[in-house]
């Protein structure tokens, strides 16, 4: 299968919002409200460039994320895959685009939070090289924050 990641484009913010807000519904009862990614402003993402789309030949989305330029990292805000995409390795390209994109804005690290209830992708970022920074509570969601040093 033949898959890209391109930027998103301003006509797609209502499937961006549509995409996340399937791939987040099921973590719904563990973190006991819809995750903060499931009412984002995806037209301002992407009017920000901030948005980029995994796709696949025939064009349909197949998952997203949403990069926040920081002074000091990237920030990974948001990674979402199709339900019936995840598990395909769908979520570890879009990682790794956004190693990518950091190293070539010129930026050491990449960071990301995760609520605390999401064990699944706490192991998953772990497994991909992220350490704990921090937890904290904010806006009433307990945050893990992660990075990863890039080389």
């Amino acid at each position: 299968m033949s898959l890209r990641i391109r930027p998103a484009r301003p006509e797609e913010a209502g499937a961006l919002r549509a995409l996340a807000r399937r791939a987040y519904a099921p973590w719904i009862p563990a973190v006991g409200r819809e995750p903060g990614p499931m009412g984002a402003d995806y037209a301002a993402r992407i009017a920000a460039g901030e948005a980029f789309v995994l796709d696949s030949a025939e064009g349909c989305h197949l998952g997203l994320v949403v990069l926040e330029e920081a002074p000091d990292a990237l920030v990974l805000d948001n990674v979402a895959v199709e339900p019936a995409e995840q598990g395909k390795g769908h979520g570890r390209r879009l990682v790794r685009f956004a190693e990518e994109e950091a190293r070539r804005r010129g930026h050491a690290r990449l960071r990301l939070y995760t609520h605390a209830a999401m064990a699944a992708n706490i192991r998953l970022y772990e497994g991909l090289g992220f350490v704990e920074t921090h937890r904290a509570t904010e806006k009433g969601f307990h945050r893990i924050y992660m990075e990863k040093r890039l080389p």
